[in-house]
């Protein structure tokens, strides 16, 4: 069912499923609630699922000033206490995973379980084909125009005239004529060392596809990194594994999101 509440003074759009204790779905870059649509019924049969649409994706009004993955999470805090959330399971898709691990380090307190869904705490994790499409070309910008903006024209409430203004928001050239910030944001990365990620305590799954737009390498790097890490390669799949594999992809985020789910054993014995 969808709502909106107030965060920082906008309206944002979130749906809301189920009945249990919390689970925040947080989704990519350019995309809605709808890329949830294989999640969300499954989820919701265990947790109270909450998925919001970050400002100036979807429904949710853009916002002045630069975007940051910083400032996203800081805007996911503020979801989840203006709805008295609480500490929850956080489940990150792409940007949404970015956004998670930020939430996770600055807000620990609202992050009971974490996964990562084809995400990277830094750009060294791409393959060469998910760097090239934030890349800066014009072919990769007319590319993020034909993926996200028939999503954004049809429901963001500043109308369809306002993609570009966003676009520029999400994109920057080299060239000066082509400042666009979301662009500069995808080319700097999340910015967080793997070591850091050694201060995130909670049981996180960093699940991908075999052929997504991170490394594997970097995932099972990331998955060291993790006190509590785990990880998970569903075969066969790529950036959109939650879309290709949906009933595989939701079995692996059962299992693991259990609280009762027991340690591997190498875990039990440290």
């Amino acid at each position: 069912m969808g709502q909106y509440v107030t965060v920082q003074g906008t309206q944002t759009y979130y749906e809301v499923a189920g009945e249990g204790e919390p689970l925040v779905l947080l989704h990519g870059g350019g995309m809605t609630v709808e890329s949830w649509a294989q999640q969300i019924p499954a989820l919701g049969g265990h947790y109270r699922v909450y998925a919001p649409e970050r400002s100036s994706h979807g429904r949710t009004a853009d916002r002045e000033g630069e975007m940051s993955y910083a400032g996203m999470a800081e805007e996911t805090g503020h979801f989840m206490d203006a709805l008295g959330v609480g500490a929850a399971r956080v489940v990150g898709w792409s940007d949404g995973g970015a956004v998670a691990l930020h939430l996770a380090l600055r807000r620990p307190e609202l992050v009971r379980r974490l996964t990562l869904i084809g995400a990277r705490a830094d750009n060294s994790g791409g393959t060469e084909d998910g760097l090239a499409l934030v890349g800066g070309s014009e072919e990769n910008l007319d590319a993020v125009r034909q993926m996200f903006g028939g999503l954004y024209c049809a429901l963001s409430p500043d109308g369809p005239a306002h993609f570009e203004v966003v676009l520029q928001k999400w994109q920057r050239m080299w060239q000066r004529m082509w400042q666009r910030m979301w662009q500069r944001m995808w080319q700097a990365g999340p910015g967080i060392e793997l070591s850091e990620l050694g201060r995130i305590t909670v049981p996180a799954l960093v699940m991908q596809g075999d052929h997504d737009g991170v490394q594997v390498e970097y995932s099972a790097a990331m998955m060291r990194s993790l006190p509590m890490g785990q990880l998970a390669v569903v075969p066969g799949t790529s950036h959109a594994l939650p879309l290709e594999k949906p009933t595989l992809v939701n079995q692996l985020l059962l299992d693991f999101l259990r609280e009762e789910a027991p340690l591997p054993l190498m875990f039990a014995l440290s």
